[in-house]
């Protein structure tokens, strides 16, 4: 956690959710505390501070790490995508939206780190097998739901953006049939 007098202070600079922000801190102040209590942003949870549960996990240029074992200094020049990043103002994203049109929570402690790890997933893969996807969560621990409704939720998302995919891709070729 942040703390001192300033003595031994690092300037920490990153982009979060699009936006940067610069800060001074203590250098042993974890990515999830950073987060939270200087940026303000609660949706990453801490869980085990061990990194075995997955709540806090957040995007860092992409990957999903577990932010209670990441320094914030460590992150300093990067990109970090939490789950208040995930929507697109009002619009859900599919894996957001997913979530809730297939129950895919019942406490929401574990689902910021779910939502992030599936978004990624589906980044590199948009058509997994439900064992590619278990494989994904695997980090993810949730004590609630048995991880089925996760599942269905992570392939109605993989579906909606394969869908909206489909969709782009038809525009673009219609757009350029019209221009030749």
């Amino acid at each position: 956690m942040s703390g001192g007098n300033g003595a031994g202070r690092h300037a920490v600079a990153v982009t979060v959710n699009g936006t940067e922000h610069a800060r001074e801190i203590d250098p042993r102040t974890l990515l999830v505390h950073f987060i939270r209590e200087e940026l303000g942003l609660t949706g990453t949870h801490i869980g085990c501070d061990t990194s075995h549960c997955g709540a806090c996990t957040v995007l860092l240029d992409g990957t999903p790490v577990k932010s209670c074992t990441v320094f914030a200094v460590q992150a300093d020049g990067h990109e970090i995508r939490t789950v208040e990043g995930l929507a697109d103002g009002n619009e859900l994203h599919p894996i957001q939206e997913g979530f809730w049109e297939k129950h895919g929570l019942q406490c929401g402690y574990c689902t910021p780190g779910m939502m992030l790890t599936a978004t990624e997933l589906l980044r590199r893969n948009p058509d997994p097998t439900e064992a590619e996807i278990r494989f994904a969560i695997s980090g993810n621990l949730c004590r609630c739901t048995g991880y089925n409704k996760i599942v269905e939720a992570v392939q109605y998302a993989a579906a909606k953006l394969r869908e909206s995919s489909d969709t782009a891709d038809a525009s673009d070729q219609e757009t350029r049939e019209m221009t030749a």
